[in-house]
């Protein structure tokens, strides 16, 4: 992956664009917050990753993270949710293909070529990061919003080695009971259900061995939320939990719907929850 140009720059805040040859072929945006500490050491690094139709910019305009991420000395990096250019395959609607990667590796066509989100992000991306700025490889979190909090959950329990906090806004926990879910990985992998199992965080979960000495999880859900009962289903996620011996701390909001007032509110729980495990 080859890093490109700087598209604009303000404060301790990039925005690059880079050529992502090997996983979604084509240039992706992300922009990178590098707090003043990385001027003498390097940093913890979290990523955050968006949710439908959203952009790198969604979380750097409205996520309220950087003035405590420069207190507490962590890199922060966002990047784009899916593949774009006129190259790249679409389909109408909001809710699948550009703006849609839903952060796995498609193994359909058309799909194939670009939708190769899990990849980019666990590989690509994060050797682009560790290469060209001031990381600590060995203290790295991720977390996101609705589709992303789907990313981030399920790529850190596939990456423990990798990541070692996560943490998640109103999340997709079980993308194969729900509508989101099924249309994005029946397009992207494959009518097959059993090979969905390794994108859904509640079967992770469950698969794996006992968790209890594993970092505490963090779930911020609003009540308000449309898509609560049909998309995002909580409890399926802290029921998987439970069996296994994960600590999860699962907070419900009375009155948060699904949108950027409801994660800049309670950003900075999350930023101090990757830092303290970080």
């Amino acid at each position: 992956m080859e890093l490109k140009s700087i598209h604009k720059c303000h404060g301790g805040l990039l925005s690059y664009y880079s050529h992502a040859a090997n996983t979604t072929a084509c240039d992706m945006g992300f922009t990178i917050f590098i707090p003043p500490q990385a001027n003498e050491e390097k940093c913890p690094v979290v990523y955050y990753l968006a949710g439908l139709t959203c952009t790198e910019d969604n979380f750097t305009t409205k996520g309220n993270a950087y003035k405590l991420a420069a207190e507490l000395g962590l890199i922060l990096v966002a990047p784009d949710t899916s593949p774009r250019g006129d190259d790249v395959p679409d389909e109408d609607g909001w809710d699948f293909a550009k703006g849609a990667g839903f952060y796995v590796d498609a193994t359909e066509a058309p799909w194939d070529k670009n939708y190769n989100m899990y990849s980019y992000i666990t590989d690509e991306l994060n050797t682009l990061i560790s290469d060209n700025f001031p990381v600590d490889k060995n203290r790295q979190g991720i977390f996101g919003h609705s589709m992303g909090g789907h990313g981030a959950l399920t790529i850190y329990l596939k990456n423990k080695d990798k990541y070692k906090s996560v943490s998640a806004f109103a999340p997709i926990v079980s993308p194969s009971n729900c509508p989101w879910g099924h249309k994005a990985l029946g397009n992207y992998i494959g009518i097959d259900q059993r090979s969905w199992a390794n994108y859904d965080a509640c079967l992770l979960m469950k698969a794996g061995e006992n968790a209890e000495n594993e970092p505490e999880i963090l779930i911020d859900q609003g009540l308000a939320d449309p898509f609560l009962e049909s998309q995002l289903m909580p409890e399926l996620f802290e029921k998987a939990c439970s069996e296994v011996g994960q600590k999860l701390n699962l907070r419900r909001h009375d009155d948060y719907d699904h949108g950027y007032f409801f994660i800049s509110t309670f950003m900075e729980d999350h930023i101090r929850h990757h830092a303290n495990i970080l």
